[in-house]
């Protein structure tokens, strides 16, 4: 009997409107179809149909597995064949791999819940629940196990990916961190190298994974903006100690310590926190703190770190500031009313409470890695913007996530992910809807997207980002020569912005100019990226906006 043929939606069919698009509302495309596949051998054949068609590959082939990119790398006008893998969602222990096997497409809760319930076992991952792993894993995901835990690349044994070498036939390899395996770059570059780079991956196969607690401890609180505003010196003292206590964390065990005795003292690599810096039109700003439920201190650790990054708020000395539950949507987030109380829960429970990827929206997104707290000129920047009266958007905030711990215990060079040193993660975020019924049939969708409805957003949050990193030319640029004492490394891949490529937000022509390349990969990482790119995809099938570049012979330049 022949083989089955994988699924093709097209134009026509119910299923097409919503399958051209991810969970980003600005990116609709127009394929001539998309490939719902459920197995490798789908892959395979729309892979294989796609380089077949001179008329296909005139336009891009892409691959979808949550839905998630940031930007138009997967949905745009320039796409042609969409391979959704989503369908691809199986989680099981390999006896053959003597690992757990995550097919690409099982999303961050389906992979929590197959991994725990039956081995009690956890990845790293990410707590946006319908985020896919096979952009999540490639780009070097973590989450809140990852201070106690580290990345999700730093668990995996192997990958399987669907390849064209030849840019004429289709290859299954499996690509292993095996020493002699001849793949083993391969498995490398898919350490945190980002998808979309060298084939569509479908399975990955994970060793050595780690037992969550089995009870975390959760609060999440919240100050008013409006004491905020009266007392700026509040706001800011917050944002200085809360960036100081990680950079104290990271340097508790050196001789020379400096920080609060508690510090020293007390463990934290459990607690991972994401303070949410909101617009000041939201009216509230935001903290959710999760930690190891299982120890005995963790109740007074909690309280010693709020001590010390709000002593004002918590002693009476702060009328103006007035503390109380998270009871708004903030981000992703949505209200957590019930954890202003400290709150012991199962970790699994906890972990669907938390977990959320908020409305179908428009949004965009930018980032940097910080090696040490925040200086003086971006906490000044920060509440500038924060408090800018001329945008009113309760959706738009700065995310600090707290990061390091087991994360930065890895050499730099071990992984596709360079950024070891690192104590915070920040996210910069915008959403917003279409504004109105400019089409006059009675319904806001797609087809109300004018420019106009999204570029106050755009303008904000660009301006945002350029004022915290004027001093390192608009970007949270890399120590180096220029910039020798920068806080910053770079930017997260998984979190892509284009306006990183664009000369008008990263001008070329400045002293100390870092591409956007070396912002997400760093110099060394990303030419060894460009020589797995070489053997595995020298045809450039797999590429988008900001997919590693080919080299041209003999030269550095980039060939596009």
């Amino acid at each position: 009997m022949p083989a089955s043929r994988p699924i093709e939606v097209g134009p026509g069919d119910r299923r097409y409107d919503a399958l051209r698009r991810g969970f980003n509302q600005r990116w609709i495309a127009e394929p001539e179809y998309v490939v719902v596949a459920t197995r490798t051998d789908d892959v395979v054949a729309a892979l294989g149909d796609y380089l077949a068609g001179p008329e296909l590959r005139k336009r891009r082939i892409t691959v979808r597995s949550g839905g998630h990119c940031y930007e138009n790398f997967v949905s745009s006008a320039d796409v042609g064949v969409i391979i959704d893998v989503s369908q691809m969602s199986r989680v099981y222990h390999d006896p053959a791999m003597k690992a757990y096997c995550v097919e690409a497409g099982a999303s961050n809760w389906h992979s929590t819940t197959h991994l725990y319930r039956p081995y009690g076992l956890a990845l790293p991952g990410g707590s946006c629940y319908s985020v896919g792993l096979g952009g999540h894993v490639s780009g070097g995901g973590y989450g809140l196990l990852s201070r106690l835990h580290g990345l999700t690349v730093d668990y995996l044994h192997a990958v399987e990916v669907v390849t064209a070498a030849d840019g004429r036939t289709p290859r299954i390899t499996v690509a292993t961190r095996e020493p002699h395996d001849p793949g083993r770059e391969l498995w490398w570059a898919h350490t945190g190298g980002g998808g979309g780079n060298f084939g569509v991956i479908t399975r990955y196969w994970f060793r050595d994974l780690p037992a969550p607690p089995s009870r975390v401890l959760c609060r999440s609180l919240s100050w008013d903006w409006d004491g905020f505003r009266k007392r700026p010196d509040r706001f800011k003292a917050m944002l200085r100690r809360y960036g100081a206590f990680f950079e104290f964390e990271r340097e508790r065990g050196e001789r020379d310590f400096q920080g609060p005795d508690f510090i020293r003292d007390y463990d934290y690599r459990d607690m991972f926190t994401l303070l949410k810096l909101t617009h000041m039109s939201n009216g509230k700003v935001g903290l959710v703190v999760q930690m190891d439920g299982d120890r005995d201190d963790s109740a007074a650790r909690l309280n010693a770190f709020l001590d010390w990054i709000t002593p004002e708020f918590r002693t009476g000395d702060a009328s103006e500031i007035t503390e109380g539950p998270l009871d708004s949507e903030m981000g992703e987030h949505p209200a957590q009313t019930a954890l202003y109380v400290p709150t012991r829960l199962p970790w699994l429970t906890a972990t669907q409470s938390l977990n959320s990827s908020g409305p179908n929206r428009c949004g965009k997104y930018k980032s940097a890695y910080m090696t040490a707290g925040f200086t003086e000129h971006q906490i000044d920047a920060i509440y500038r913007n924060l408090t800018d009266p001329g945008y009113r958007n309760p959706d738009a905030l700065l995310q600090v996530d707290s990061y390091g711990g087991r994360v930065n215990d890895v050499p730099r060079d071990a992984t596709a992910v360079p950024q070891r040193s690192s104590v915070m993660k920040l996210q910069y975020q915008a959403y917003w809807t279409w504004g109105s019924d400019v089409t006059g049939d009675q319904v806001r969708d797609y087809q109300d997207a004018q420019p106009e409805s999204e570029n106050v957003h755009l303008r904000w949050i660009r301006r945002f980002y350029q004022d915290v990193y004027s001093p390192t030319n608009g970007v949270p640029a890399s120590p180096g020569e220029v910039f020798p004492t920068s806080n910053t490394d770079g930017c997260y891949v998984n979190y892509p912005d284009v306006d990183l490529s664009d000369p008008a937000f990263n001008p070329p022509d400045k002293k100390g100019h870092q591409p956007w390349h070396e912002l997400y990969y760093g110099r060394e990482t990303y030419r060894r990226l460009q020589r797995v790119k070489a053997v595995w995809d020298p045809y450039d099938v797999f590429r988008h906006a900001q997919s590693i570049r080919l080299r041209e012979p003999d030269k550095d330049s980039e060939r596009r």
